[in-house]
């Protein structure tokens, strides 16, 4: 695992974008999975920015959402792919067509899995992944499979209440659809990002310590192309 460290949060968000457009610029039909949420807000925004100003394209992209909450209604605003779709897909000129979503109401789950793995074929050309205070990467919760393809997993506590900032009700999701550990592992590049001091401990232990199922994130050191991108706040811990 690639260990990149940055002074602040602005810098930090400034290389994703500029490696992500050089990607991009080298490679236009990049097939790509990614997150939404808090920690990849800030290098949405840039990306969008990069794309209205003619920096760098989409066009010719396709993107996969990483995760979807289950046992929400269809209209829900927190759910994954309707964050995702305001934080970035709206603002950019990915055609629609090449926005795959995972689909927690289709009545066989597992088929409607395989089918987005079989969408997805030996793995992506780039990973973006979030990373939670348990290690989770995407709802692979401590204790996921390495073979773990896209499947319907149940969320761990914290990870419920974590997702508490997406919605205006409480009826928090228990559950939800992920991309698994395998595809994320066969995927030409994978890029882990953290910013703020929350994310420490769990950087600490994913960097230093030993790799172990009860920390998914951990997994990842065994990809051979695997970059981790952490702000100042983020690295802390890692000179203790």
């Amino acid at each position: 695992m690639n260990l990149l460290r940055f002074d602040s949060e602005a810098a930090w968000a400034g290389a994703v974008c500029s490696l992500w457009r050089d990607r991009l610029r080298l490679h236009p039909d990049m097939k790509i999975c990614l997150p939404s949420g808090a920690t990849p807000s800030v290098i949405y925004a840039e990306m969008a920015r990069s794309v209205v100003a003619g920096q760098v394209s989409f066009a010719h992209a396709t993107v996969f959402v990483l995760d979807e909450f289950g046992g929400l209604a269809a209209d829900d605003p927190g759910k994954t792919s309707a964050t995702l779709r305001r934080q970035l897909i709206d603002q950019i000129d990915l055609p629609p067509r090449a926005f795959h979503v995972l689909d927690p109401d289709r009545s066989d789950l597992a088929r409607h899995c395989a089918d987005y793995d079989a969408t997805i074929g030996a793995g992506f050309d780039l990973v973006l992944l979030g990373i939670g205070r348990n290690g989770h990467v995407g709802m692979n919760e401590p204790g996921s499979p390495l073979d773990g393809a896209t499947r319907r997993v149940d969320l761990h506590s914290d990870t419920v209440q974590s997702s508490a900032r997406y919605f205006a009700h409480g009826n928090l999701p228990r559950w939800g659809l992920t991309v698994g550990l395998k595809t994320m592992l066969a995927s030409k590049e994978v890029w882990v990002i953290a910013n703020g001091a929350a994310k420490a401990e769990i950087i600490r232990r994913t960097v230093r310590d030993a790799i172990v199922p009860s920390n998914p994130a951990s997994l990842l050191r065994r990809h051979p192309n695997c970059s981790l991108f952490v702000d100042g706040a983020a690295a802390s811990m890692l000179e203790a």
